[in-house]
C-alpha cells in the first residue's frame, strides 16, 4: 500500500509539472488522474488536518473586500469550500472537481447549515463551464493552475489564492516563481506570499481594465 501511495504522489508530481509546463499536455493526464482520485474519495477528507488549510485561512484574511462570488478548484471533498463559506456567510460558493467520487463525498460532508450556499460540481478546470467573470474570489488548494482559465472565470479586481498544504512537499504543487510569472502573464497582480507551518498560499488580484 504504501509503495502505491509513493506511486501516486510521484505521478502527481509528475502531471503537475508536465500540465504547467505545456497545458496542451492535459488530455494525456486528465483521464488517470481523475481515475486515481476517484480512488482516494472514501479516504480523502482524514488525509488532512486544519493545518494544511491555515495559509489558505491568512490569504483570506488578507482580501480587499468579502467576496460574494467564490469558485473552489479541485475542491476534492470540500475543506476549502467550507473554509471559505463559515469565515464569508454572504458569500455562494462553488466547489468543482475532476473525479465524481469526490464530488460526491463533498455532497455527503457538508453541513445542513451550508447548504443553501454551497454546491458541489464535476468540471474541468481546463475548461470551465462558468461564464467569463463569474467569481470575485477562486481559490486552489493543492492543484494544478491553469493560468488562462483563471483569469477568464475571475472577475476584475477579484482575488485569487493558491495554496499548498505542505508547501513543496505537497505532490501537486508549483513554485512561487512559476506561479507568479504565469499568472502575471495572465493579467494578475500585487502577489502577497503567506506561510503557515507546512502550508503555503500566493494571493494574487485580477488586474482591473485601463
Amino acid at each position: 500500500m504504501e509503495l502505491l501511495e509513493a506511486a501516486g504522489r510521484r505521478f502527481a508530481r509528475l502531471a503537475t509539472n508536465a500540465v504547467v509546463a505545456r497545458p496542451r499536455l492535459w488530455k494525456l493526464f486528465r483521464r488517470p488522474l481523475r481515475a486515481q482520485f476517484d480512488r482516494l474519495a472514501p479516504s480523502w477528507h482524514g488525509r488532512l488536518g486544519p493545518e494544511a488549510l491555515a495559509a489558505l485561512a491568512l490569504a483570506l484574511e488578507r482580501l480587499d473586500r468579502p467576496p460574494r462570488s467564490v469558485l473552489d478548484l479541485g475542491t476534492g471533498t470540500g475543506k476549502a469550500a467550507r473554509l471559505v463559506a463559515e469565515r464569508f456567510p454572504e458569500a455562494e460558493v462553488v466547489g468543482v472537481d475532476l473525479a465524481p467520487a469526490m464530488v460526491a463525498e463533498a455532497g455527503r460532508l457538508l453541513p445542513d447549515e451550508l447548504a443553501g450556499r454551497v454546491r458541489f460540481e464535476v468540471a474541468d478546470a481546463a475548461e470551465l463551464p462558468y461564464g467569463d467573470a463569474a467569481f470575485d474570489l477562486v481559490v486552489l488548494l493543492n492543484m494544478i493552475p491553469f493560468f488562462a482559465e483563471l483569469a477568464r472565470v475571475t472577475e476584475p479586481g477579484g482575488a485569487l489564492v493558491v495554496s499548498f498544504a505542505s508547501g513543496p512537499d505537497t505532490p501537486i504543487w508549483t513554485p512561487p516563481g512559476t506561479l507568479r510569472s504565469g499568472l502575471g502573464a495572465a493579467g494578475f497582480q500585487r502577489f502577497e506570499d503567506l506561510a503557515a507551518g507546512p502550508a503555503t498560499a500566493l494571493l494574487a488580484r485580477r488586474r482591473q481594465p485601463g
